[in-house]
């Protein structure tokens, strides 16, 4: 794992989470638990309406912890209710973190390889519906991140359980000052939530 990225995982500070965001943890925590006993593979599907903030964060998020802590067979992707296109703060902000973040193609959709490590395949970061061909079509734990995907989604096909683990959108602070460290926050909230998550596993 590159340097920088370690360092600002290693000061994330996991006690500051509340009980209540620990309740809402668990159901993920117990999920990959029980697949990962069994020695099967895991495949999570972060979903938000737009696929373009929260969910991209959360599945980078996902998929870095589970290496940071050595949880093997863990698949993480993303989708939306809709397609549109990964939001460039959410790239700045992971870039910032410490990811290395190459932009493919320069569509209205572009595509960036994720890199968080030399040596391990990159995540692949567009936006699009949660039942693209690129996402599980079975097997998959349905990790809703915003209230609109968790309402306009009462069934998620394929998915053999669902879970809402709820982030407010940083998209409410585009076009203010403040945006830049909204962005920071929601992002340092998820990764803070997934190394608690993924901490919990090989214990």
């Amino acid at each position: 794992m590159f340097k920088e990225l370690k360092n600002y995982i290693e000061k994330l500070d996991t006690a500051t989470l509340s009980e209540e965001r620990k309740g809402l943890l668990k159901p993920l925590i117990d999920y990959i638990k029980s697949k990962s006993t069994q020695n099967q593979p895991i495949f999570l599907n972060f979903i938000c309406t737009h696929n373009s903030r929260r969910s991209h964060l959360a599945q980078i998020w996902a998929q870095t912890m589970a290496d940071y802590f050595d949880v093997p067979n863990i698949n993480c992707f993303s989708g939306g209710t809709e397609a549109t296109a990964v939001y460039p703060m959410v790239v700045k902000t992971l870039k910032n973190a410490g990811f290395q973040i190459s932009k493919e193609t320069s569509a209205e959709n572009p595509v960036y390889l994720i890199k968080y490590s030399i040596d391990k395949e990159p995540i692949l970061g567009f936006s699009k519906k949660y039942d693209d061909d690129s996402n599980p079509k079975s097997g998959f734990a349905a990790v809703m991140t915003c209230s609109q995907a968790d309402a306009g989604c009462p069934f998620v096909a394929g998915s053999e359980k669902r879970i809402s683990i709820m982030y407010k959108d940083p998209k409410i602070s585009d076009g203010t000052p403040q945006k830049e460290n909204v962005y920071k926050e929601r992002s340092e909230q998820i990764a803070t939530e997934m190394k608690y998550v993924f901490s919990k596993i090989n214990l």
